[in-house]
């Protein structure tokens, strides 16, 4: 773990550098432009704490690691995909130096709408899937806390087959057996642009174009962007799966953590997943006033609530370990 671990954050440190090379021999010593690419830069930083990309890599590594799995390089291939969307952008409303809604009329509203719809059905569907599986293992931690046995590899058997909605979703999910099957879903969550951070960038790479930046220098504020982002959304994935770790060392506390932590889960992705499909609803009908208005302030403030999420996870974890040892759950015997 520790190589792989070192390995994966030797590349993306790499490439961050690369990148600036590339951003200070583009621009040279225009001090404008490189405060433009920091900032481009700052974007990717704070979008990878938006809410959906908390969520999505949260519940997408704790199903591998449940798989018996361990995905350091989720929120590396989610954040991949992601950018693929937010460069090719970029590029188009670089080289037209225009507003790209102006220029291809309804592509940032189609696209609004399918990125959020997949991650709706996606935080949904998942937090469907896990909410079952709590309601099982919970069962089991019941009988066991009661002095039951706990027969080997059952909650492993438990927690892949799941019930009736993890059966219903399996051919979903199975889409989603390896780190690098999260390209794809970034890419999908991607087309939403309804984030300040992305629509920030878009004007911010027109702006650029039109001051007269070459071709080829382009794409270095949207690759700055995926630096960021990309460097932020492997180290979110690498701590779910180091704080995962944790838990899944003896069945007992294995049973307890997934317990703990999958309602926390469930919680959230259901919470992120209700705000984004009420948002849609709200701008799709021209909802206002009251809850809407409460709506649409989450929806602009998804970083935030990604920070929240964060404290929220943080704090689940150190409480759950607390708990875990007060209550002498660790002398309990499977």
């Amino acid at each position: 773990m520790r190589s792989r671990v070192g390995g994966l954050y030797t590349a993306v440190i790499a490439a961050n550098l690369v990148i600036w090379a590339w951003a200070a021999l583009s621009f040279g010593g225009n001090a404008a432009l490189l405060g433009t690419a920091l900032l481009a830069y700052g974007f990717g930083l704070r979008h990878a704490v938006d809410a959906d990309h908390i969520a999505a890599i949260d519940n997408v590594t704790r199903k591998l690691m449940q798989e018996g799995k361990r995905p350091i390089a989720v929120g590396f291939f989610f954040a991949l995909g992601h950018s693929t969307v937010v460069i090719a952008a970029s590029v188009v409303v670089a080289l037209t130096a225009s507003n790209l809604e102006t220029r291809y009329p309804g592509l940032i509203e189609a696209g609004g709408v399918v990125g959020t719809a997949v991650s709706v059905v996606f935080l949904f569907a998942i937090a469907a899937v896990n909410a079952v599986v709590m309601a099982g293992v919970f069962r089991l931690f019941r009988r066991v806390r009661a002095g039951g046995r706990l027969e080997e590899g059952e909650l492993d058997l438990f927690v892949v087959q799941g019930g009736v909605m993890a059966r219903v979703f399996r051919r979903l999910f199975r889409l989603i057996g390896q780190s690098w099957h999260m390209y794809p879903l970034g890419f999908l969550f991607g087309l939403g642009f309804d984030t300040a951070s992305e629509i920030s960038l878009l004007a911010l790479s027109a702006s650029a174009a039109a001051q007269g930046l070459s071709v080829w220098s382009i794409p270095v504020l949207p690759a700055l962007f995926t630096a960021g982002m990309s460097l932020i959304d492997t180290t979110d994935g690498v701590v779910m799966v180091g704080a995962y770790g944790w838990a899944f060392v003896n069945p007992i506390r294995k049973l307890y953590y997934n317990l703990t932590i999958t309602g926390v889960s469930v919680a959230v992705a259901l919470l992120v997943g209700g705000i984004e499909a009420l948002g849609l609803a709200a701008d799709r009908f021209g909802l206002e006033g009251g809850v809407w208005t409460a709506v649409d302030t989450a929806n602009q403030n998804f970083g935030m609530l990604g920070y929240a999420i964060v404290a929220i996870f943080v704090a689940s974890w150190l409480v759950s370990f607390v708990v875990y040892r007060l209550r002498g759950y660790d002398k309990l015997r499977a």
